[in-house]
């Protein structure tokens, strides 16, 4: 176990590495000189030369990565020239605001898609099957911006239940947590209950039936046990996603998150800001996947042989 999670810190390590050069490269592939585009084309040419200086623009880019790499580790990501704050200042609460959408989208998956996956599973054909199979089609096919769309003109403004934007308290978190949560959902249905069918196919199942096994033992203890497996990694995968940052639906709804800081970073030209938000959602994406592995090597001790 040692050696495999030394093995996987040691990916992660250069993952991250590499993410830096992406986030770092990727501000400066945009067209012109970071300068303007952070002040403007109408910005003094005695402003620019002192943003260069203050930006370490005027080095080589290879002592450019270098100051960045270092700051970076310092927990320095720059200064935001919106708020005219420190970025790492600036995301910490966006940071917060995505994990609990995250966590309320999760949660609601969780609690919808794991019985409806295992009643498809074990009453393959009947209506609960039907149903879970035009649900596990529709929650991937349809946008989020759709849905979100659908739900707040549905709830807020013909039956007001709900506000339409809002942060802080429980009715303001629904509408975003069941739209990110809904193609969450989706997934975990179709394969718990495509993983719960063809284990209760195999010989083992029948030789356990066989023996006079109670059906709650053989679908609980059995048959859910194998088919979590690579519903595991669905979750994994949407949580690591969440948390990187839903632009789309933070956008929808006015969340405050780190997806919805990103575009307004883009919109206003925050050179520093958006490289801290590409940097910080390309790390938590890398470190949920980590967590991940952990688990699944905890739940299949096979996985840490291959």
């Amino acid at each position: 176990m040692g050696r495999f999670l030394f093995k996987r810190f040691y990916l992660t390590i250069l993952v991250m590495l590499a993410v830096s050069i992406i986030a770092f490269g990727l501000i400066r592939l945009i067209p012109g000189d970071p300068a303007y585009v952070i002040l403007g084309v109408n910005a003094t040419d005695e402003l620019v030369a002192e943003t260069r200086v203050a930006l370490a623009l005027d080095k080589p880019i290879a002592v450019q990565y270098l100051i960045y790499l270092r700051n970076m580790l310092q927990g320095d990501l720059g200064m935001s020239t919106t708020y005219n704050q420190a970025c790492a200042t600036v995301l910490l609460p966006r940071i917060a605001g995505t994990m609990s959408l995250a966590f309320a989208a999760f949660l609601l998956a969780f609690v919808f898609s794991i019985p409806l996956g295992i009643i498809a599973g074990i009453k393959k054909g009947a209506f609960a099957d039907l149903f879970a199979t035009l649900f596990a089609l529709l929650g991937n096919a349809c946008s989020p911006v759709w849905i979100g769309s659908v739900l707040i003109l549905v709830f807020a403004v013909q039956l007001k239940w709900l506000p339409t934007q809002g942060y802080g308290t429980l009715k303001s978190i629904i509408l975003p947590a069941i739209t990110l949560g809904l193609a969450m959902s989706a997934s975990i249905v179709r394969q718990l209950r495509s993983g719960m069918y063809e284990t209760l196919q195999e010989d083992y199942i029948t030789a356990t039936r066989a023996r006079g096994v109670p059906r709650i033992s053989i679908y609980g203890k059995y048959a859910l046990k194998n088919a979590m497996m690579p519903v595991i990694t669905v979750i994994g995968i949407n949580i690591a996603q969440m948390l990187a940052g839903s632009a789309v639906v933070e956008t929808v709804f006015g969340w405050p998150g780190l997806g919805s800081m990103l575009v307004t970073a883009i919109n206003n030209r925050d050179y520093s800001l958006l490289q801290a938000c590409i940097l910080v959602s390309c790390v938590i994406f890398v470190l949920a996947n980590l967590l991940l592995d952990i688990m699944y090597s905890l739940a299949d001790p096979r996985a840490k042989l291959e």
